[in-house]
C-alpha cells in the first residue's frame, strides 16, 4: 500500500518591531491555503513546499496539503491566524499518516507564543508521538529545544539570498526517506552561541559565515553526517532565544556530530567581530552612488526591507536621491494603496501630484511616517502579478496588488497596493521598465535583491535608510533577549555555552 504523507507550509519571519500585524489574510499571498489548488501553485517551484511535494511524488506516496501558508515578514502573527493554521495541520495528522513534511521558517512569533514552530511541533507530538517529521527551515531560524524535540530531521537553507529552498526540503526529505526504509536512524545534536549578528553581514556567501557554512556543507556532502545546518538568526525579534545556532543530524548519536557542532560554534565565536555592522550616513552613500561611472548602480535600502518586516513606504532614500539630483533612475516598489488608487483614477498619461509613502508610523523605532511630495505622469497601470524567472523562488507567482508607475522625468517609481521585496527583475519589467537600461536602480532589500539584480549591476551601494529593518542593531530597544549577548556585551567571555 502507498504510504500517506502530510505536507504543509506555515512560514513567517516575525519582526517584533514592525507595526504591521499579521492576520490570516496575509498568509494567502501564495494563493489558496489548502488542497489541490495549493499543490498546483507550489509544485515545481523553487520553494520548500515545492521540494517536499517532489519528495512525496518520488516516494509514490499519497499526500495531502492541509495548509500552505506563507506571509511576507511583518509584526506578530495574530492568535486567530496561528490557531487556524496549526489546527488545520494537527487535525490532518490526527487522521493518521506515515510521515510529515513541514516547510517552516523558524522565526515565527505569535501574539501568544514566542516560538511558533516549536509550539506547532509540540502539538503534533501530543497526538502523533512517533510519526517521522522532516522540517525545512530558513537560514534566519531562532533555534529552540522544542523544535529539536519535535522534529526527526531538520535542514536549513545554505544560501542568502535563498536560492536553495527546494533543495533544502529535498535534503531533509531524503534523510527521512532513508529513515523510513530502515537505512538510518537520525539523531540530532544542536547548540548555539550568544551572538546576535546583523543579517546584512552574516550571509553565507561572505566571511565570517562562509567558513561556518563551508564546514557544515562539506560534512553533509561527503557523508560524514546526514545533515548539517547553520542558522544566523533573525535580529529584528526581541525574544529570549535569539542566537546563532547549528544543528547536526547524525546516524544515531555519534561523537562525530558533537565534534562538528562544537567546531562550527567555536569558530563562530572566534570570528564574532566579523558579524558587527558599521553604519554610515545616507547622504554619503547616495553621493558615492552618484560618483560612480556606468550603470546600473543598484542602491539597496536595507532599512525598509519587506522581507525583514519593513513597511515598504519609507521615502528617505528616494528623497535623498532626488535631493542630490540622480537621474535616469527607477525605484520601488513603494507600498501605498491610496496613491495607486489616485493614479488609476487619473489614468495613464495624466500628470498628478502625490503625497507618496510615509503613511505608517513605527512607534517601536520612534519614527513617524513622512510622505514625500512628488509630481509626474502616470506611465503604466498593471495588476501587479508576474511569475518569478530568477534563481530565488523560481516559478512562483508574485502578487503585488494593483500597481502603477509614476514618471517624474528623472525617476520612474513603481507603486503597489501590497508589499513585495524586489528579488526578481519582474517587479520592474512586468510594468514596462527595464532596470538593465537604467543608470540607477533604487530598491528596498537587504540581500535577496542579489538573486535577480546582482547579475545586472555594475555597482552596488548599500543604503542605510530609515525603517524597522535597519541593520544597525543599536537603533532597536531590546528588553527580552537573554543576556549576556554579543555585541551588546562586548567584553563577555565564553566557555562552552551550548544550548
Amino acid at each position: 500500500m502507498a504510504k500517506k504523507f502530510v505536507v504543509a507550509m506555515m512560514m513567517h519571519e516575525t519582526n517584533t518591531f514592525s507595526p504591521l500585524p499579521t492576520p490570516i489574510e496575509s498568509f494567502a499571498r501564495s494563493g489558496d491555503l489548502t488542497g489541490p489548488k495549493a499543490i498546483k501553485e507550489a509544485e515545481g517551484t523553487n520553494t520548500s513546499l515545492g521540494g517536499f511535494i517532489e519528495i512525496a511524488r518520488k516516494a509514490g506516496a499519497e499526500f495531502t496539503v492541509p495548509m500552505a501558508a506563507s506571509a511576507n515578514p511583518s509584526g506578530l502573527v495574530t492568535k486567530a491566524a496561528y490557531e487556524q493554521m496549526t489546527a488545520a495541520i494537527v487535525e490532518e495528522i490526527k487522521k493518521g499518516c506515515d510521515a510529515v513534511l513541514l516547510a517552516l521558517h523558524g522565526a515565527m512569533v505569535a501574539e501568544h507564543y514566542d516560538d511558533g514552530e516549536g509550539e506547532l511541533l509540540n502539538r503534533i507530538r501530543k497526538i502523533a508521538p512517533d510519526v517521522p517529521i522532516a522540517v525545512a527551515l530558513d537560514f534566519h531560524t531562532q533555534m529552540t529545544d522544542d523544535m529539536i524535540k519535535g522534529a526527526t530531521v531538520i535542514a536549513g537553507y545554505r544560501t542568502y539570498p535563498h536560492i536553495d529552498m527546494a533543495d533544502t526540503a529535498r535534503r531533509a526529505g531524503r534523510t527521512l526517506m532513508r529513515a523510513l526504509a530502515g537505512e538510518v536512524e537520525p539523531m540530532m545534536v544542536w547548540g548555539n552561541r550568544p551572538i546576535m549578528s546583523s543579517s546584512l553581514v552574516h550571509t553565507p556567501s561572505r566571511e565570517p559565515m562562509k567558513t561556518l557554512m563551508g564546514m557544515a556543507n562539506h560534512a553533509e556532502d561527503t557523508g560524514q553526517v546526514l545533515n548539517a545546518s547553520v542558522f544566523g538568526g533573525f535580529p529584528q525579534a526581541d525574544i529570549p532565544h535569539l542566537a546563532l545556532s547549528s544543528v547536526i543530524v547524525c546516524d544515531k548519536r555519534t561523537a562525530e556530530g558533537e565534534i562538528l557542532l562544537n567546531k562550527i560554534l567555536d569558530t563562530a565565536w572566534e570570528k564574532r567581530e566579523g558579524f558587527l555592522f558599521h553604519p554610515e550616513p545616507l547622504s554619503v552613500q547616495v553621493a558615492r552612488a552618484k560618483s560612480l561611472d556606468g550603470g546600473p548602480v543598484v542602491m539597496a535600502d536595507h532599512g525598509d526591507n519587506t522581507a525583514s518586516g519593513g513597511t515598504q513606504d519609507v521615502m528617505s532614500v528616494i528623497e535623498e536621491a532626488m535631493k542630490q539630483g540622480l537621474e535616469d533612475a527607477c525605484a520601488g516598489p513603494i507600498c501605498d494603496p491610496g496613491c495607486v488608487e489616485q493614479m488609476i483614477k487619473a489614468g495613464v498619461g495624466a500628470e498628478i501630484t502625490l503625497e507618496l509613502g510615509g503613511k505608517i508610523d513605527m512607534p517601536a523605532m520612534g519614527l513617524k511616517g513622512k510622505p514625500l511630495t512628488v509630481t509626474g505622469k502616470v506611465k503604466a497601470i498593471t495588476d501587479g502579478q508576474f511569475t518569478v524567472t530568477g534563481p530565488m523562488a523560481t516559478g512562483t507567482t508574485i502578487r503585488m496588488g494593483r500597481t502603477a508607475v509614476l514618471d517624474t522625468g528623472k525617476i520612474q517609481i513603481v507603486v503597489s497596493e501590497k508589499r513585495a521585496e524586489p528579488f526578481d527583475l519582474g517587479v520592474f519589467t512586468h510594468c514596462g521598465i527595464d532596470p538593465r537600461r537604467k543608470k540607477y536602480v533604487l530598491i528596498k532589500s537587504r540581500q535577496h535583491f542579489r538573486a535577480g539584480f546582482e547579475p545586472i549591476a555594475k555597482h552596488i551601494v548599500m543604503c542605510d535608510g530609515d525603517g524597522c529593518t535597519a541593520s544597525d542593531l543599536k537603533l532597536f530597544k531590546y528588553e527580552r533577549v537573554k543576556r549576556p549577548l554579543y555585541p551588546f556585551d562586548l567584553d563577555m567571555r565564553l566557555g562552552r555555552n551550548e544550548a
